[in-house]
């Protein structure tokens, strides 16, 4: 008998992630996690101090397979810690102009041009657009995604995208209860996030009321596609469909199912020190309930400017701008309160001198219009929410 030994490979295990102190100025609407109708993170007409950690860690099996664990730490969260996403990589390399990749596991879809930072973060402000904000809040693939990709020196990049999850079916339940928002907090894996209790009480339901997000309810599977094209030094184009197929009428003891889905178009690109990238998103969710639709159609876009500032002199300083507009439109029988109209302009100033340290000031400025403002004293149904926030993210 022959034996063969072949030496194991070590696995190979790196770590990273940042911790974050916010000092906040808040508006005086109380948030929306706090169960108001604020549109921001934070609420309560008061100054705040606030801290999160996030970390990741990534064992290599192979030049071609890994497993990625993302977690966050933050007082927000009842558990103290939770998962934001956790999966299995696999990249084979090519020799030709034909790549691919694969993973599975829970993870954010490949939408965002504007969120590629650890932990669902951008680089260029602390709190990310309305869109990329709500796909951090109601989005998460569990299950998997697949890339096809196609390189040609002259014509560039273009890839094909193709996935399939469950346990999204709750997805557009904020989006119709509470509208849309602007916040740097994606939700845990296992957390359950407070609707509105100005909304609850509009339909008689009973509140403080919290609910899952990455739930399974009527065993279908959700489906989401996309195209891309780019090329270096010209920039990005994308375009992605998503569809939940939830059952709107499906529901458990604590948790309802939405049908929800939509169409979102990207395009960046890069010239010198200026970093210019822009958004749109349209969809529609609708939920049943003892056989009356609810649906609710949803849009939004943004620009967003971002300027390396050494040109000028300023050595390790970036300043970014970025200019949101959002709207939704009830269609049912539900009441004529839930719809809106918002728009909001985000500055930030960013000094990174130091690789671990990052400082970064931020002012957002928001203008919002909802019917619903008048259940919490805001008799013109109008209301100008801001935020400042100074923050210093510690990278390890």
């Amino acid at each position: 008998m022959i034996a063969l030994a072949m030496p194991a490979r070590a696995l190979d295990f790196a770590y990273s992630g940042f911790g974050d102190a916010h000092l906040v100025a808040e508006p005086k609407m109380t948030g929306w996690l706090e169960g108001g109708l604020g549109k921001f993170r934070y609420g309560g007409n008061g100054g705040d101090v606030a801290f999160q950690g996030v970390g990741q860690g990534v064992v290599k099996f192979s030049d071609d397979l890994s497993v990625l664990v993302v977690a966050r730490a933050d007082e927000e969260d009842v558990r103290g810690i939770d998962a934001l996403e956790a999966y299995a990589a696999w990249h084979p390399a090519s020799d030709g102009p034909l790549s691919w990749s694969v993973k599975a596991g829970a993870f954010f879809p490949t939408i965002s041009l504007e969120n590629d930072d650890l932990g669902w973060t951008s680089p260029y402000t602390l709190t990310p657009s309305a869109i990329n904000s709500w796909i951090g809040e109601e989005l998460r693939t569990i299950g998997s995604e697949a890339i096809l990709r196609w390189h040609s020196e002259i014509a560039g990049t273009f890839s094909l995208m193709a996935a399939v999850d469950c346990c999204n079916d709750p997805a557009g339940i904020l989006m119709a209860d509470r509208g849309w928002a602007m916040d740097d907090r994606p939700s845990g894996l296992f957390e359950r996030v407070r609707l509105p209790d100005a909304t609850l009480k509009i339909f008689h339901a009973p509140y403080p009321g919290r609910t899952g997000m990455f739930d399974e309810i009527d065993h279908r599977a959700g489906l989401y596609g996309g195209l891309s094209w780019q090329m270096a030094q010209i920039g990005k184009l994308s375009m992605v469909r998503y569809e939940n197929q939830g059952d709107p009428a499906a529901a458990t003891a604590s948790d309802t199912a939405w049908e929800t889905k939509f169409w979102s178009f990207g395009a960046r690109t890069d010239a010198g020190p200026l970093v210019l990238i822009a958004q749109q998103l349209s969809g529609y969710t609708e939920v049943q309930s003892r056989g009356t639709e609810f649906p609710t159609k949803f849009q939004a876009g943004f620009l967003l400017a971002s300027y390396d500032l050494e040109g000028l002199g300023f050595t390790d300083w970036r300043a970014s701008a970025r200019g949101d507009l959002f709207q939704t439109r009830h269609l049912g029988p539900a009441p004529s309160v839930m719809s809106e109209d918002g728009r909001a302009l985000t500055m930030s100033l960013s000094w990174q001198g130091i690789d671990a340290l990052r400082i970064t000031g931020e002012a957002l400025l928001m203008h919002s219009r909802k019917g619903e403002y008048i259940a919490v004293g805001v008799p013109s149904g109008e209301f100008d929410q801001n935020q400042f926030q100074l923050d210093a993210r510690l990278f390890f």
